[in-house]
């Protein structure tokens, strides 16, 4: 073949490849039309309406507006975690829901949950745990029991009560949802403190640590993601978020000497045992008067 031909098939072939990789992408996803050059489109957040957590306002200010602004930025611009949460979202929120609406706490305390842990059992290196990231003399303190075989700071319906219960008494002594959930970042204490030190009563006039200075902000960022995921560019379809657990409960009033043998008496696993009670900390269990309701995937 003539060298010439062969150098001009070459080069029509990278400048092809070239303009395939520049070619204008067209992605249709629920009847909306993305089309774009690049892999992503950055755009900056709206911020010209009113944002509220647990039914409280944000203030209207240069200030909270620049605050909130970062948050919805990071998150919505994070996207393997947003992603991962808004997937584990349809697994355990209802389970909250139901919980804190037991309990008289607003809905959109199930998004401290993902600020806190995104909605995985986590231990932090203060070593608090669960979703709730309870440490454990105040888990103990809200009725939930903690030990070396069980531990119901992962037990996700325990520990929503128990956190409910903590916010109830957080919204008593600082007067609203905001203020609650800014305590319960910093600790009661602390916020009281704090809030003294500056004649205060309002998070938002609060000049803070940066982590808390964030954290309300983060909710609301969380909630907003969360709640119109599509506004922010994250499409998830029903089949593709985490199911429910489909499980039936088997009441356990006796010691446990082997969950891989109580398991397999079940017809199940030990490995998914502890996915469908991550609160079961041991191999074993030692019963002397509770009882306890363990739960058994269904096939």
């Amino acid at each position: 073949m003539d060298k010439k031909l062969i150098i001009g098939i070459f080069i029509g072939l990278f400048i092809g490849l070239l303009c395939g990789v520049s070619t204008i992408n067209a992605t249709v996803h629920d009847e909306k039309m993305v089309v774009s050059s690049l892999p992503q489109i950055i755009e900056p957040v709206n911020l010209d309406q009113t944002f509220t957590f647990a039914g409280e306002v944000m203030p209207d200010n240069f200030d909270t507006k620049e605050r909130l602004d970062r948050e919805l930025s990071v998150n919505a611009y994070w996207q393997s975690s947003t992603l991962l949460n808004i997937k584990a979202a349809h697994r355990h929120f209802p389970i909250m829901e139901r919980v804190l609406a037991e309990n008289g706490v607003p809905d959109d305390f199930k998004y401290l949950a993902v600020a806190e842990s995104s909605l995985r059992n986590v231990t932090s290196p203060a070593n608090a745990k669960g979703f709730w990231q309870f440490r454990k003399l105040a888990a103990k303190e809200m009725g939930l029991e903690v030990n070396d075989e069980v531990d119901e700071r992962y037990h996700v319906e325990k520990a929503t009560k128990a956190a409910a219960k903590y916010l109830n008494q957080l919204y008593k002594r600082f007067g609203n949802w905001t203020n609650a959930a800014a305590a319960y970042n910093i600790g009661p204490t602390n916020f009281s403190r704090i809030l003294k030190k500056q004649n205060e009563d309002n998070f938002f006039n609060l000049n803070l640590t940066s982590e808390t200075s964030r954290y309300i902000f983060r909710l609301i960022a969380i909630k907003e993601i969360m709640k119109n995921p599509n506004q922010f560019g994250f499409y998830v379809d029903d089949f593709e978020k985490y199911a429910p657990l489909n499980s039936y409960e088997v009441t356990v009033d006796t010691s446990v000497n082997s969950w891989g043998k109580f398991a397999q008496e079940h017809g199940t696993t030990y490995r998914m045992l502890k996915v469908y009670n991550p609160w079961l900390r041991d191999n074993k269990l030692t019963v002397i008067k509770n009882t306890y309701k363990v739960k058994i995937p269904r096939k």
